[in-house]
């Protein structure tokens, strides 16, 4: 996997994920690893950013690299060619990780540059995220053969990178959506408008924000189309008793997920946030060190 990109889990097969998840929980174990010094990382942010920036500037400091921030509109990428900048960028540093609004501009960065590209989230994917919210299935249930992953909501981003990556280890998934706001994506996961379809004898129930990154004029008239989607305890209550739920963050409580739900013993909402460090060490460790 050294030298390759990862923009979409379709980047990856079965193996290599099952590899980064197993790396993870190594990892979890004994944070510090040092096998990136003289390492360096840029992180370009278009979108703001908590667990990504401080996940993967964490992981760089731990694995004993470093990690150079940098705001989108500081750059020269928003004036000039982002092919050439993105090859500028590869000159210097071992691998860029980009968090930017547009599918497009991500590809185009990881058409420029000569250094493996990471997908810190666009408007289509995030991959990473998906690696985390695997990690904690795993975690939690042990195994993915047999487990049925529910979701409810917005066809966002993250619910595109759960559906691959369901496919790819060959989970069931069901998606629940109200019309016009399906998934954009197609996989063999199931999509439904019925939220209790989702709910039912789930082994994994997720959601997201109704209001994403872009969408924020669309606010009060989504809310309204969401308001029957919300992951509430009628919704747990029909799933398995040993269902798990999770949620990327950051979370509107009331609206999405309710406190009762989010504050629940079958939350494993900041289990999930925390594995975002480890899958992205174990991520950065199979793309760019020589150890591995």
């Amino acid at each position: 996997m050294k030298g390759k990109d990862f923009l979409t889990i379709s980047d990856i097969s079965e193996r290599e994920l099952m590899d980064i998840l197993k790396l993870s929980i190594k990892l979890k174990k004994n944070k510090v690893l040092e096998k990136m010094k003289g390492k360096t990382l840029a992180m370009l942010f278009a979108k703001t950013s908590t667990r990504t920036r401080v996940s993967f500037e964490v992981a760089m400091a731990q694995l004993g690299g470093h990690a150079i921030y940098l705001n989108w509109n500081e750059t020269n990428f928003v004036k000039g060619d982002i092919k050439d900048e993105a090859k500028v960028l590869g000159l210097y540093c071992d691998a860029i990780m980009g968090r930017v609004f547009k599918h497009n501009q991500i590809l185009m960065i990881a058409e420029g540059s000569d250094k493996p590209v990471i997908n810190g989230m666009d408007d289509l994917h995030h991959p990473c995220q998906a690696l985390a919210d695997f990690l904690t299935i795993l975690e939690n249930k042990k195994t993915f053969k047999g487990l049925k992953i529910g979701w409810v909501g917005d066809g966002t981003n993250v619910c595109h990178s759960l559906m691959q990556s369901a496919e790819l280890v060959g989970l069931e998934m069901v998606v629940a959506s109200p019309k016009d706001y399906e998934p954009k994506i197609r996989t063999n996961a199931r999509i439904v408008q019925n939220p209790l379809e989702a709910a039912k004898d789930a082994d994994v129930l997720v959601t997201d924000s109704w209001v994403s990154i872009g969408f924020e004029k669309e606010k009060e008239k989504r809310i309204k189309i969401f308001r029957p989607y919300q992951l509430n305890s009628q919704l747990l209550n029909i799933a398995k008793k040993d269902c798990i739920v999770l949620h990327c963050l950051p979370a509107h409580r009331g609206y999405e997920i309710t406190s009762e739900v989010f504050d629940s013993p079958q939350s494993k909402i900041f289990q999930e946030s925390e594995n975002r460090l480890h899958t992205e060490k174990a991520l950065l460790l199979h793309l760019i060190s020589d150890v591995l």
